[in-house]
């Protein structure tokens, strides 16, 4: 298994690293990456409505997959609008923003229309609503990288992070199928050991200051590395995220009594156990490119 891990992950990242450097060279507003993210978002969510479809969670997954790509939609339109500039982020998690307003007031509509007997409907609102956000919404603002810190350099910025948090997860599951004993989580994530927490920061640096320090020379602008410090703390907090974002998908699938989001991918389950560290890492590298980029 650890093997076959690392041969998917040898393929994987180089395969999403050439569709970006496509990408790059088709300019905005990244049809390729459009196009992928309303993929993965459909997918995503399918994904999740077939995982919580227990107890008395009834979400559905036609109104789940719509509203997800909504919030895809609703993120690039001003990149559709306006093909030859730079969109503003600030029209883009107002976009963001305008769809989650839309997608709980439609939720409600939607189940106060199909109401039949108490005991069901709350509970499936909240599993409609966290799909939606997981699978669309936190997706749409990761996606934000491709223009930041500007459009010539964004995919250095958003594949610094997916380098970030996947040389962390390899590391991390590397570190402890070899040299893990304490488990640092076993309610939760029973495979995860403290060594594995080891290997995700010690993966995720590396990779970090790795592709920050040589990468630069693959795009336009030739973006250089800031102050070490700002590179290792940036590495240090996208990895770490990325780590909690592991365990946040571990805690849905573990309240529902599933092992993988679905048998997609040998090594790895569903898509959302691929795309789970860089959903929720994506945020936070965001917040670190508009702030404080570790490049420039």
């Amino acid at each position: 298994m650890l093997g076959w891990r690392l041969l998917m992950s040898a393929i994987l990242i180089p395969l999403v690293c050439v569709l970006f450097r496509m990408d790059l060279q088709l300019g905005p507003p990244a049809w390729i990456l459009f196009t992928l993210c309303l993929l993965i978002a459909s997918r995503s969510a399918y994904e999740l409505t077939d995982l919580l479809k227990t107890r008395s969670f009834q979400p559905c997954f036609p109104l789940t997959g719509s509203l997800s790509i909504l919030f895809v939609v609703a993120a690039w339109l001003p990149a559709l609008l306006h093909p030859g500039q730079t969109p503003p982020l600030h029209a883009a998690l107002t976009g963001i923003a305008a769809a989650a307003i839309a997608s709980f007031l439609g939720l409600l509509a939607w189940e106060a229309s199909q109401f039949q007997e108490p005991g069901r409907s709350m509970e499936t609102v909240g599993a409609n609503m966290v799909t939606v956000l997981y699978a669309g919404a936190l997706l749409a603002v990761t996606a934000q990288l491709r223009w930041y810190p500007s459009a010539e350099n964004g995919y250095f910025a958003l594949a610094s992070m997916i380098i970030c948090v996947k040389s962390g997860d390899t590391c991390a599951y590397t570190f402890g199928r070899l040299w893990g004993k304490r488990r640092m989580a076993p309610r939760l994530s029973p495979g995860k050991t403290w060594m594995g927490l080891v290997g995700a920061v010690f993966g995720s640096i590396a990779g970090t200051w790795l592709w920050l320090t040589f990468a630069g020379q693959l795009f336009q602008n030739a973006p250089q590395p800031a102050s070490l410090p700002v590179v290792l703390l940036y590495g240090l907090t996208t990895g770490l995220a990325g780590l909690v974002g592991d365990l946040v998908e571990s805690l849905i699938k573990r309240d529902v009594g599933k092992k993988d989001s679905a048998a997609l991918m040998p090594g790895f389950g569903g898509l959302l156990d691929l795309v789970d560290s860089p959903l929720y890492a994506g945020p936070v590298a965001l917040a670190w490119w508009t702030l404080l980029p570790p490049a420039h």
